[in-house]
């Protein structure tokens, strides 16, 4: 194999952390030079926040964007406190000391996935994988767009659903489900779900999935139809039974029991017999 031949290896878990900056395009050369050095400046501190180690992180550039790709074992928890709380406040202290024109707000995506890097010689970068490419779908995404747009923050943060699912819906960590809301992204392969951090949009949120309410926002109990609903038991009759011999002989072979447990045994009755509640049966 020669050293311009692909080598790829084999599929790993990872968390998958993308940063893009809003209308880099429409900035000149200079100005896109200093907001690129902002970017990883705010994205080495939030990942320091985080406590993950160099050794932990793989980045590659894009130009406008970057790509961390960061150990399994980093807990996902430290991951999204630092980008909840560290991140809007790092670009705000450092767009502070930057001309309008060069100040930087971001779409962020976090994931995980398996993922494969495929080095190519004389190539930089090179992991390839299908959760990478829904990350990448979801930083491109008009609901990511629309919700920072909107907001007067300097980012917007979009988890996938299994992230979501596996994470945040549970709360672990001190994390609050319900500053989550749940949209659909319109990816090449189809569409599929994911959860923004703060409001949406005006139109882009989308109703709770039928028979899978989110954690922040629990299904309602169903009322039972009055028709539907079982019948009360009826109550017990009140007051004496009468048990009613007109005529003949009556004979019992064993006892008659009713009410409050008289006892005719044997000999003849003549007339009415009231003995309380009535028992059937060979009581």
């Amino acid at each position: 194999m020669t050293n311009r031949e692909a080598t790829m290896t084999d599929p790993v878990n990872h968390t998958i952390l993308l940063l893009d900056i809003e209308q880099f395009g429409r900035r000149d050369d200079v100005e896109q030079a200093f907001m690129r050095r902002m970017l990883y400046a705010v994205l080495h501190e939030t990942l320091r926040s985080a406590g993950v180690e160099p050794a932990e992180q793989r980045l590659e550039d894009r130009g406008d964007s970057v790509m961390a790709l960061i150990s399994a074992t980093v807990p996902k928890t430290g991951l999204l406190h630092a980008l909840i709380n560290e991140t809007p406040t790092l670009l705000h202290a450092n767009n502070r000391l930057a001309a309008a024109s060069a100040r930087v707000r971001l779409r962020i995506v976090l994931a995980s996935g398996e993922v494969a890097v495929q080095e190519l010689g004389g190539a930089l970068g090179g992991a390839v994988g299908w959760d990478l490419n829904q990350a990448f779908r979801l930083l491109d995404s008009a609901p990511l767009r629309e919700a920072l747009r909107h907001r007067d923050g300097p980012c917007v943060l979009a988890v996938s659903d299994a992230l979501y699912q596996g994470i945040v819906r549970h709360g672990h960590g001190g994390l609050a489900p319900e500053a989550f809301h749940r949209v659909t992204v319109q990816g090449k392969e189809g569409e599929f779900p994911a959860w923004l951090h703060g409001e949406p949009a005006p139109g882009t949120l989308d109703p709770a999935p039928v028979g899978a309410p989110s954690a922040a926002q629990p299904q309602a109990q169903t009322p039972v139809p009055v028709a539907a609903q079982a019948p009360a038991p009826a109550a017990a009759p009140q007051g004496a039974a009468s048990f009613q011999f007109l005529g003949g002989t009556p004979t019992f072979g064993g006892s008659l029991i009713g009410g409050d447990q008289h006892t005719v045994s044997g000999g003849q009755v003549h007339g009415d017999v009231n003995t309380g509640n009535t028992i059937g049966g060979d009581r």
